[in-house]
Formats: C-alpha cells, structure tokens, sequence
C-alpha cells in the first residue's frame, strides 16, 4: 500500500455498548464499514501486532491518545487503531488503556489487513497471522501519506517502531501544512 491508493471496502464486526440490553454485557454486534469509520473524513489510521503487546500498549497507543489534541490541529478528525483481534479484546484493550481519544478497529479476520498488503505471520511468537506495524494519514477513504516499518516479511525476529510513531506522523501532518501555507 502507499500514497494515492485507496482503503479496501470491508466489513468490521464490532460489538458496540448498548445500555437498553442492560446486566453485565451490554453490548451487540454491530457491522461497521470501511465508509462508515473513514468517508468524509481525515484521519490517522495505525495498525499493529497486537492489543496487550508490549510495545503497542506502551509507546504507540499511549503516544497517539495523549496527542490527539495536536493531531486534531493538524486537521484530524478521528484516530484509529487496528489490530487483527476481534472485537471483545479490542474493546477490553480499550477499557484498560482507558482510551478517551483514539477509537479501536477489531480486523479479527485479517480481511482489511490482508487486502492492505500488511498480513503477516507471527508464528514465532505464537500469534499467527497479525499485522505489521504501520500508520497512514487517510482523507475521505485515501490514503495521504503512508509510514510502515522497515522490513515486512513474515515470522520477523524484531519488532520495528519508530516510522509509525506518533511523533513521525505528527511531524508530516505539520510539514504538510506549513507545505500548504507557503
């Protein structure tokens, strides 16, 4: 994937919060499109290995939600997460990062990552089939800018974070716009 492509048309099935069911788990399946998170709107889209990982629960979910408020200067209107987990521990990862900011995307089929070209194996991990780590500024649907990590190949004995960073993202997003102004 890169600049100027655009977001594969998919179908997300999340589990939305629904206080009229009531008791312990009020929540029900709600389908979720790749239009209804992203038509008519610029956002930051980040996808990574794993909710509870290491990395993603300490740097790159924290460094996103915590600047959300300069991203939204820069003229952003949502940040998403994605992670091929399905939607009970994408909801939970959410709960205990205590996200106010950044809203999750459960691909737990693989079916968005798959078609992104970033669907790798992670068997020696124990995962299977994940995500590889990557960010993208996508405006109505395209992609604007694209960061992925160095070295996309399956079972990778690393871990790469740094050009999917919030940081990295945040500086495009202003370098584009003093681009636009001069």
């Amino acid at each position: 994937m890169k600049a100027g492509y655009k977001l594969p048309e998919v179908t997300f099935h999340t589990r939305v919060r629904d206080d009229s069911i009531g008791g312990d788990n009020p929540f029900k399946w709600e389908d979720k499109t790749t239009a209804d998170y992203f038509a008519g709107k610029r956002v930051v889209l980040f996808s990574l290995p794993g909710a509870f990982t290491p990395t993603c629960s300490t740097y790159q979910l924290p460094g996103f939600e915590n600047g959300f408020e300069d991203f939204k200067a820069e003229g952003i209107d949502e940040i998403y997460c994605m992670s091929v987990n399905d939607s009970f521990v994408m909801n939970k990862w959410a709960q205990s990062q205590e996200l106010k900011n950044v809203k999750v995307i459960p691909d737990g089929s693989g079916e968005f990552t798959r078609r992104m070209g970033m669907l790798v194996r992670k068997d020696n991990l124990g995962f299977g089939l994940r995500s590889w780590r990557y960010a993208a500024v996508v405006n109505d649907g395209m992609i604007e800018a694209w960061f992925e990590e160095p070295g996309l190949c399956d079972n990778h004995g690393e871990d790469p974070y740094g050009v999917s960073s919030p940081e990295t993202v945040l500086s495009y997003l202003k370098e584009a716009k003093a681009e636009a102004v001069a």
